[in-house]
């Protein structure tokens, strides 16, 4: 029986887990803040490529980015001075409460009693705030992701007029984030008020009972003119270091909002588990999709029992509507979906089961349009990738027809890549370049032409029909089949 690909538990990793073994290997709260910080974003990093394709496609960018930075840094001032800052202030109280208790024990069993009354009251305004830290943080999270989104997208706003509906998502967002923050602030406002409202209580409650004639009363709260003015300087000492030690806590509270919202990222599932290595069929078809059902939302199918398959060295186009699941197919067999039912296989080996190290050399993958890296013309090419040799690199740039333009480049394959290098198609042909640079088996090659005018267009094509001899070839592309032919399958 064909075993299937089962998705991967996820990790059993939270903040923790992280912040528990930094404490094995730190010494000293500021470096150990440091020390989680770095962690806690490698943690997230790993994170983030464990992803499903499914979670990263819905994952906004601006949510990221936040939980990378912001949610971190707060994590980060727990320890800096959260923490230190509550360490000290504690120390101080037990120091009063030993002098006052030698000189007026009455009191240090009143403010003892008051104490978890002020524990309760603190919690109190600890959950409220942090869930309108929580808010907050995730508003935020929203207009940060909306701003790049709208710059991204400008053309198609100010073609379809739709700046004013981006204004009110924008303003909606921030309105969430003032009405958060009007929360946090009520709660901060009315805490420092209530810590001096049982201040003057105390000072009140003890002054009078000191004066009391009654000699059990007395036995307690008795003390000279001397005693009492004391007493009454270390009260309003005592509740200033009760108030400073809650308002830290809200340091602690953002930290811990922050906290939240890590394990909320660390905890969505992660890619399936897939073999060693690949494990082919002798004989069996290149590719083969068998009774294959598929929709990004289970009641929405996309593909319903679709099979077809390929040999070694064919051609097939697929023709169907925009939405009819062509672009899916890729997908697919890139592993970066799972079927809900049917079999998607390479050479008899399910696609999901693959390992990711193993794709280059099977797949060559062409997009609409050239998505370019940091560093130079050859790294473009290369994708950083140390087995892919100057020589083939070079010999991919022949085979696209671009090794004479690179050739006039300042520093040739080793000039610094930029945008106005290369025109819109010749940046095609590079990423035509960098898919066979690997020498892969399988090319797929998404609307390669679909933005190009018509003499690019062949230009383009020619390079392709170059790239793909002696190659298995799966194609949206009509203007492809017509030039070179092959199987035609509709969708």
């Amino acid at each position: 029986m064909q075993r299937r690909p089962q998705e991967k538990k996820t990790m059993k990793r939270n903040t923790r887990s992280v912040i528990f073994q930094t404490l094995r290997c730190s010494k000293g709260l500021t470096l150990l803040g440091q020390c989680v910080t770095g962690n806690l974003r490698r943690a997230l990093s790993d994170k983030l490529s464990r992803l499903t394709a499914d979670r990263l496609t819905k994952l906004e960018p601006g949510a990221a980015v936040s939980r990378f930075v912001g949610d971190v840094d707060t994590v980060e001032t727990l320890f800096t001075s959260g923490i230190i800052s509550i360490a000290a202030d504690l120390c101080k109280v037990v120091g009063i409460f030993v002098i006052i208790g030698g000189k007026n024990p009455g009191l240090v069993l009143m403010l003892l009693l008051l104490v978890p009354v002020i524990f309760a009251f603190t919690r109190f305004v600890q959950k409220r705030s942090l869930k309108a830290q929580v808010e907050n943080r995730n508003a935020v999270a929203k207009a940060a992701n909306h701003v790049p989104e709208t710059i991204h997208n400008i053309r198609t706003i100010h073609t379809l007029e739709k700046e004013e509906y981006m204004e009110q998502r924008y303003s909606g967002y921030i309105g969430e984030s003032y009405a958060a923050m009007k929360k946090t602030n009520f709660f901060d406002a009315i805490y420092s008020p209530v810590i001096l409202l049982f201040n003057a209580v105390v000072t009140a409650a003890v002054l009078i009972l000191s004066a009391t004639g009654i000699p059990v009363v007395k036995t307690f709260f008795g003390m000279s003119v001397g005693t009492a003015v004391a007493m009454i300087s270390y009260i309003p000492q005592v509740f200033s270091l009760l108030e400073s030690i809650g308002m830290e806590i809200q340091t602690i509270q953002s930290a811990v909002a922050g906290v939240h919202r890590i394990d909320e990222f660390l905890a969505q599932p992660e890619r399936w588990d897939t073999d060693e290595g690949p494990r082919f069929i002798e004989d069996a078809p290149c590719v083969e999709l068998k009774d294959v059902c598929f929709g990004y939302v289970s009641e929405q199918e996309v593909l319903h029992d679709l099979s077809f398959q390929l040999l070694p060295g064919e051609h097939l186009t697929l023709i169907g509507r925009t939405g009819a699941g062509k672009s899916t197919i890729f997908k697919l067999l890139l592993g970066q979906y799972q079927p809900q039912s049917g079999h998607v296989r390479i050479h008899g080996q399910e696609a999901a089961l693959i390992p990711d190290f193993a794709k280059r050399r099977i797949f060559g993958y062409v997009e609409q349009t050239f998505h370019p890296v940091p560093g130079t013309v050859a790294d473009q090419i290369r994708l950083f990738d140390e087995t892919i040799k100057p020589d083939m690199v070079e010999s991919a740039a022949r085979v696209v027809g671009l090794h004479h333009a690179i050739a006039l480049l300042p520093d040739g394959y080793q000039t610094t890549y930029a945008p106005d290098l290369f025109s819109q198609g010749q940046a095609q042909l590079l990423s035509i370049a960098r898919t066979i640079a690997a020498q892969p088996e399988i090319l797929l090659l998404d609307e390669i032409t679909a933005n190009l005018d018509a003499d690019t267009e062949q230009t383009v094509l020619a390079a392709l029909r170059k790239a793909s001899q002696n190659r298995t070839v799966l194609s949206i592309s009509h203007r492809f089949y017509e030039q070179a032919g092959g199987k035609q399958l509709h969708i």
